[in-house]
C-alpha cells in the first residue's frame, strides 16, 4: 500500500477573473500541496489567463495552463484538464470556490487507507459571492443525512445515487485509473456521470466534513438545486434527459466490462432505474391518462427504489 500518492488538481476556467485568484491561493495554502495543477482555460475574454500565469510563476508546485483557441464548453473543458493530469488521484476544482487548508490531506488519507475506494467526495459550506456563509451545508440542501450516509459506509452508494444525486463535482476526487471509464463525458451532468460510473464499478466514499466554501453567485454554471426548477415542465422534459444519462452509463459500463467488473445485481438495478425513467418520460400529457402507468410503477416499488416514493408519484400525476 502506498503511503503517499501523487495528486493532480484539474481546474476548468472561463472568464473567472473575479474569483479565480482566491481559489488558486487556497490551493497554494494547503497543508498537503498537490503535485501538479492543470488549468484548462476555455478561451476566456477577461484577465483569467493573466491571473493564472502570474500564479504559475510563484506557485509552490508545478502549474500547467492549457488555453483553448475557441470555446469548448464547460464539460469538454473539464475533460481537457482531466486528461492532462498525471497523478494517481485527480481532484476536480471549480474556479470560483475556496478550499480549506486541510482538504487535500484529508481526502488523500481516505485513498491511502482504503485502496478499494475509487472516489471520495465531501460536504461543503454554502457561501455567497463574498464568501459570507449562507447558514447551510451542501449535504443539508441535498438531504444527504445520516441514514443515506450509512448506505455509503455499507458500500451501497448506488442505492442512494439511483434515487437522487448527492455528489457535487467540486468536492470530488477520483483515482486516475478510472479516467478511461468516465471520459469522454457526454453533454450531461458531469457530477452525476462520474459518481454513478465509479459507484457502479468501485467504492464511492462520502467524507463527512466541509472542506470547501462553495460559492453561489449569478454566474454559476450549475450551483445548488433551485426550488421550483421543474415547475411548468412536462414529464418528458424532466425525465427524458435522465433516460439519456442512464442509457449512456449502461453503454459505457458494457464497453469496459473487461476492465471494470460490475455485478449482475448492479446491472439489474440500472435496468430497473431505466425502466422507471422511460415509463415516467412517456407519461401522457392528459393527467387522467397517467394514473395506470404511474400506479404500475408504484406497485412495482420503483417509485420507492428510484425516486421519493409517494411524493414523486403525486407530483407526476399533477404536473
Amino acid at each position: 500500500m502506498k503511503t503517499q500518492l501523487s495528486l493532480s488538481v484539474a481546474l476548468a476556467s472561463y472568464n473567472g477573473e473575479r474569483y479565480i485568484g482566491e481559489q488558486l491561493d487556497s490551493i497554494a495554502h494547503q497543508t498537503r500541496l498537490p503535485d501538479e495543477l492543470i488549468i484548462s482555460d476555455d478561451a476566456s475574454r477577461d484577465a483569467t489567463t493573466g491571473i493564472a500565469l502570474d500564479f504559475a510563476r510563484r506557485a509552490p508546485f508545478p502549474v500547467r495552463i492549457l488555453q483553448n483557441s475557441a470555446r469548448a464548453g464547460s464539460t469538454r473543458n473539464f475533460e481537457i484538464a482531466i486528461r492532462a493530469c498525471k497523478g494517481d488521484i485527480i481532484f476536480l476544482c471549480d474556479q470560483d470556490d475556496v478550499w480549506y487548508p486541510n482538504k487535500i490531506s484529508l481526502v488523500e488519507e481516505r485513498f491511502i487507507n482504503n485502496p478499494d475506494v475509487g472516489a471520495v467526495f465531501t460536504d461543503a459550506d454554502v457561501v455567497d459571492e463574498n464568501l459570507h456563509p449562507l447558514g447551510r451545508r451542501l449535504w443539508q440542501i441535498y438531504k444527504f443525512g445520516p441514514e443515506k450516509q450509512a448506505c455509503f459506509v455499507a458500500n451501497d452508494a448506488l442505492g442512494v445515487l439511483l434515487k437522487q444525486p448527492v455528489v457535487t463535482g467540486a468536492t470530488m476526487a477520483f483515482r486516475s485509473s478510472y479516467r478511461d471509464l468516465v471520459l469522454p463525458i457526454p453533454q450531461t451532468w458531469h457530477d452525476a456521470w462520474i459518481a454513478l460510473l465509479i459507484g457502479a464499478s468501485s467504492r464511492l466514499e462520502a467524507l463527512p466534513a466541509q472542506l470547501i466554501a462553495y460559492r453561489q453567485h449569478g454566474d454559476n454554471q450549475v450551483g445548488i438545486p433551485r426550488a421550483g426548477r421543474n415547475r411548468g415542465k412536462s414529464c418528458a422534459a424532466i425525465y427524458g434527459p435522465r433516460v439519456l444519462l442512464y442509457e449512456a452509463i449502461r453503454k459505457r459500463l458494457e464497453e469496459f466490462e473487461e476492465r471494470f467488473r460490475v455485478s449482475k445485481q448492479t446491472i439489474h438495478r440500472l435496468d430497473e432505474k431505466l425502466a422507471f425513467l422511460r415509463a415516467s418520460a412517456a407519461l401522457p400529457q392528459p393527467r387522467w391518462r397517467r394514473l395506470p402507468v404511474a400506479l404500475h410503477e408504484l406497485m412495482a416499488l420503483r417509485y420507492h427504489s428510484y425516486a421519493h416514493g409517494l411524493t414523486t408519484f403525486c407530483k407526476d400525476l399533477l404536473r
